[in-house]
């Protein structure tokens, strides 16, 4: 279901998995927070509507109790700018009725805007490998 709601032509469709979300679904990335299945919709039509098309793999998915972890690259297709590859992970927490109460993203944000600037890119990595391994 997760991959369908990505397609390689068109813009993300995100209305038949909504469903799978507690009204009161928590979602957390590293730019925001957004509480409540309104937020949380009004969110996922903003991105909709910045993107010209968005495609997602899932590389890679575990389920334990009431947790999912997958792995992921989302390539985002902007009117002004070239594809983006993003490289992230998704946890998410399932509430008593089964549905999607908590959605956690991480990924890097810095490190997929620079890659995107040429005269950045190289000496951004340097630095990155230098101080943090």
């Amino acid at each position: 279901l997760w991959s369908q709601t990505y397609n390689r032509y068109g813009k993300p469709d995100w209305s038949f998995i909504f469903p799978y979300y507690h009204d009161n679904i928590v979602f957390q990335d590293t730019i925001q927070r957004v509480e409540g299945i309104v937020e949380f919709k009004e969110m996922c039509n903003r991105l909709t509507e910045r993107c010209e098309q968005l495609h997602m793999d899932i590389l890679a998915i575990v389920m334990d109790s009431n947790y999912v972890f997958f792995q992921w690259k989302m390539v985002m297709m902007f009117k002004k700018w070239p594809s983006t590859p993003l490289n992230g992970c998704t946890k998410l927490t399932l509430g008593e009725d089964n549905r999607i109460i908590m959605q956690e993203d991480y990924f890097d944000i810095w490190g997929t805007i620079i890659n995107g600037i040429p005269r950045l890119r190289k000496s951004y990595w340097k630095f990155m490998h230098r101080y943090f391994g």
